[in-house]
């Protein structure tokens, strides 16, 4: 790809999120990657400068490799908006939306989209007792998570009545919103989309085997005990129909230049649930999207190059 036009390229790493030291690992290999095809990019730490230095120091375009919020939940975008710099990823209302669990749950809902059902309990406004009788409706095991944060941080697959109070705790503590939910069991996948609207497309199904089904942050990224299956092995048709599922999420969101989408399918049933929408994934030696990217033989830096190309604006886009 050509490098002709990308101007100064500020990597925007760090950040003051919970998965800033994932952010920094992501950073850091997109960054190594657009030097080593030309680009003139530059690290840019948001949360030790002022956003305003984009604009000083003449950065044409930021490719945005922060995580969680603060990053990936349309503040630095609608700052990048007024400050007319061209970005990476989705815009500020669908960041905004994506980065919430619940609300992103809501609205795949009403679209008829498959997600496991859920119980949201707001900080300062449930007792012991309701945060007790949760498995009473949606049955055990649960997953109780923040609502707003990525990475499995705050994640606890709870197996009894009397691990949910610590599991509420330990998620209130990172947000006020604490989302409980049915746990599905059986494969879990993921499937990154690159692209917007209409020419939005599914990237290849991996499928994800962590050690006794535990997938969490130190899995993710510090561990090598994970397989990632791709191809994933799945049923006739399954990938498929999965890739289709995704990309209608991905649209009903409002989401565009890349994603990825959380999927687990039921075992006995082999329905596929949405968990969550990933705006600005992981680039990490571990992550998912440069996998699946690999195996539709589009490199790393190929894809660092394609993400960059397609970096845009709202105020572009919707005038």
């Amino acid at each position: 790809m050509s490098t002709f036009d990308y101007g100064k390229v500020a990597v925007l790493m760090g950040g003051a999120s919970a998965e800033r030291e994932v952010s920094f690992m992501s950073g850091k290999g997109v960054l190594a990657a657009l030097r080593a095809r030309g680009v003139d990019a530059h690290a840019f730490d948001p949360s030790e400068r002022d956003l305003s230095e984009l604009k000083r120091e003449g950065f044409a375009r930021c490719f945005i490799a922060l995580h969680g919020r603060f990053g990936e939940d349309g503040t630095v975008q609608g700052a990048l908006e007024l400050l007319g710099i061209p970005y990476t990823g989705s815009g500020v209302m669908a960041s905004a939306i994506a980065i919430d669990k619940v609300t992103t749950k809501r609205i795949w809902l009403s679209e008829g989209v498959s997600t496991p059902r859920y119980q949201l309990l707001h900080r300062g406004r449930f007792d012991r007792k309701q945060v007790i009788e949760v498995p009473d409706t949606l049955g055990l095991p649960v997953i109780v998570k923040p609502a707003r944060e990525g990475s499995s941080i705050g994640v606890t697959k709870v197996a009894g009545y009397s691990g949910m109070v610590d599991a509420v705790a330990a998620a209130e503590k990172l947000d006020a919103d604490v989302l409980c939910e049915q746990c599905i069991e059986g494969d879990e996948v993921t499937c990154p989309v690159l692209g917007s609207g209409e020419n939005a497309r599914a990237l290849p199904v991996i499928r994800i085997v962590a050690p006794e089904g535990n997938y969490d942050y130190q899995h993710k990224y510090f561990t090598n005990d994970t397989q990632y299956l791709v191809p994933c092995g799945l049923p006739s048709g399954e990938e498929e129909a999965i890739q289709a599922l995704v990309l209608k999420a991905y649209r009903m969101l409002g989401c565009r230049g890349w994603g990825r989408v959380d999927v687990m399918i039921d075992g006995k049933t082999r329905t596929p649930y949405l968990l969550e929408i990933n705006t600005s994934p992981g680039m990490t030696s571990h992550s998912l999207v440069p996998m699946s990217a690999k195996a539709a033989g589009i490199s790393y830096e190929d894809l660092c190059l394609m993400l960059l190309q397609a970096a845009t604006l709202d105020a572009r886009d919707n005038a």
